[in-house]
């Protein structure tokens, strides 16, 4: 669950979709274009991607179901049109890796930097990352997302998603082997939580992108986090 860039304020959620959607998308094909160059492929290949995200979008417009999937439609959609321009020049594996690492280094920092910021100033960094989540599911995933909450309480936010729209997308456009690339941009994310410092954990014990049958998202209190914030 993941891929937007949001603007975290006091714990807040200010999403701004149209604006994140693009900074990521840009940041992608940058990503891309400059592993073109470095590998000495063809120059016409970012033109190409980019031609072909657009048929794409267009030839899969009836998947959107509400708002928050026209966006994440784009962003998932850009991850396949690069796995067929690039497939033709590179192995299969060399190219789910770059594609991969195309949609999770370049904002990864910030991620990681914002969710660090957010949990550090929060009085309760527990109730404080549930909030945030609770808004991303509705504001960000929306409809085509399938959520089922076994346990939401004070010590324990226990979140399964059954159904993937980006696992959804890429399964429509033949490519459900790019999936695992949309599991790892959380991990920009759970690196900045620090159990000893926040008082939480995060478990993710399992992912549709990696063959399981739901993605568990499993947020625990611990024991009450360090006074210091240095």
């Amino acid at each position: 669950m993941t891929t937007d860039h949001d603007t975290f304020g006091d714990g807040g959620y200010t999403p701004n979709a149209e604006r994140d959607t693009a900074l990521l998308l840009e940041a992608f094909v940058a990503y891309i274009a400059d592993a073109v160059r470095e590998r000495a492929l063809p120059d016409h290949l970012v033109g190409d991607l980019t031609a072909l995200h657009r048929e794409l979008e267009d030839a899969n417009a009836h998947l959107v179901d509400d708002e928050p999937s026209r966006h994440n439609l784009r962003i998932t959609l850009a991850l396949v049109a690069a796995y067929r321009i690039l497939l033709p020049h590179l192995d299969r594996e060399d190219t789910i890796a770059l594609v991969r690492d195309a949609i999770v280094e370049p904002l990864g920092a910030i991620t990681e930097a914002a969710t660090a910021a957010m949990l550090d100033a929060a009085p309760d960094p527990f109730a404080a990352i549930v909030a945030l989540s609770k808004s991303r599911e509705e504001k960000s995933f929306g409809r085509a997302f399938t959520f089922v909450r076994p346990a939401d309480d004070d010590r324990r936010y226990l979140l399964d998603i059954h159904r993937c729209f980006y696992h959804d997308v890429l399964v429509a456009n033949s490519a459900p082997e790019l999936t695992p690339a949309m599991c790892a941009v959380d991990l920009n994310w759970i690196r900045a939580i620090d159990p000893n410092r926040h008082g939480l954990r995060f478990d993710r014990a399992g992912t549709i992108g990696h063959g399981d049958s739901h993605c568990a998202f499993h947020f625990h209190r611990t024991d009450p986090p360090e006074p210091s914030r240095d």
